[in-house]
């Protein structure tokens, strides 16, 4: 089962590929998670130690969802590395959870010879179901590694990196905003990386140029939108709620699921601030992995009260009944539940 929030162990992927370039690749490992970039770099790595250029056609196999079952893996495994000293077994996109031959895997994987690695590479949507029997074999036989999203510091070094192998630099509150609007797994910031580079006409990329051509993830306009609210500036929130609004693939209920989720945020982070409680009390018990995030949530939370943020999480709540049992069009309940936030309504 996930991890409570707040509890997720984040991934070093520095200090895993240091280990497995000092103590060898292990013969089993089972990689998932949100960040598929870092998933690949790793996987890159294990198999530049595990095979060579030359044995690469002769010790290295990859199955897939449409060719993978258990005879197929018996015969990747069981196959003798050529012109390299391992072979290499990748598994890529295979749903785990889902196995009709689960039994059968299970005795290959507890039996793989000591010249060969296998790889389970999962998709960003997965998440393993510890209840079966399967995951047993991975944690007897094997390393599981979860490749979450990067830390703020991490991250904001790497999108450094990447802007000045593009010829530009970037001002810290241009990447922090970056992170803040297009989210923090590396594969989506790449594309908005080399588009902003390219857009940007000085030397140095600003937060003026991220806003002018990143792409904005919901949760980015929501969190706008309530800072905005914040503000007072309620004119502007409604603007960005007809911008999420004019975009055909959004859905009301995900968007008030997004809202709601945003307002319990604030919520906390008023409760935390009305008990004097500091940054790293808010980064912990919502488990935020962006200690900027932080401040902007507490910097909005102290323009609200604790009963109008109460209110607000309630309203949310109600209205996604509404959503879900009324005839009520659910966008003219959306407006309703953010012009109500607006108006600061505190309940009885």
């Amino acid at each position: 089962m996930a991890k409570k929030r707040g509890q997720e162990e984040k991934f070093n992927y520095r200090e895993n590929v240091r280990r497995i370039k000092e103590n060898g690749p292990k013969n089993l490992y089972l990689i998932w998670g949100p960040e598929d970039y870092l998933a690949d770099q790793f996987f890159s790595e294990l198999k530049k130690l595990c095979v060579t250029d030359e044995g690469d056609d002769f010790s290295y196999r990859k199955l897939t969802e449409r060719d993978f079952d258990a005879l197929s893996l018996r015969e990747a495994v069981d196959s003798v590395p050529f012109l390299s000293e391992r072979s290499l077994v990748e598994v890529r996109g295979v749903d785990l959870n889902k196995l009709s031959e689960a039994n059968e895997i299970i005795e290959i994987l507890s039996d793989i010879p000591e010249y060969c690695t296998v790889v389970f590479m999962c998709g960003t949507g997965f998440e393993p179901d510890r209840r079966l029997k399967l995951y047993k074999s991975f944690a007897k036989y094997g390393e599981e590694l979860c490749v979450t999203a990067q830390t703020g510091n991490q991250l904001i070094k790497w999108i450094i990196k990447r802007f000045a192998a593009a010829g530009k630099g970037i001002e810290l509150n241009a990447a922090q905003r970056l992170i803040s609007v297009s989210g923090g797994l590396m594969n989506r910031l790449i594309p908005e990386i080399e588009k902003i580079a390219s857009y940007a006409k000085g030397d140095s990329v600003t937060e003026a140029d991220v806003n002018a051509v990143a792409h904005h993830i919901p949760e980015a306009v929501v969190f706008d939108m309530t800072e905005a609210l914040a503000r007072g500036e309620n004119n502007t929130a409604m603007r960005l709620l007809r911008e999420l609004l004019a975009d055909k693939n959004t859905e009301p209920t995900q968007m008030l699921a997004i809202v709601g989720n945003q307002m319990r945020q604030l919520y906390a982070a008023r409760v935390a601030i009305d008990h004097g409680l500091d940054k790293s009390y808010v980064i912990n018990t919502l488990g935020l992995k962006y200690d900027f995030i932080a401040n902007k949530l507490m910097a909005s939370a102290h323009r609200f009260s604790a009963a109008q943020l109460k209110r607000a999480v309630e309203l949310c709540a109600e209205m996604d009944y509404a959503m879900k049992s009324s005839r009520t069009e659910p966008v003219e309940l959306l407006k309703e539940c953010i012009a109500r936030i607006a108006a600061g309504e505190c309940g009885a």
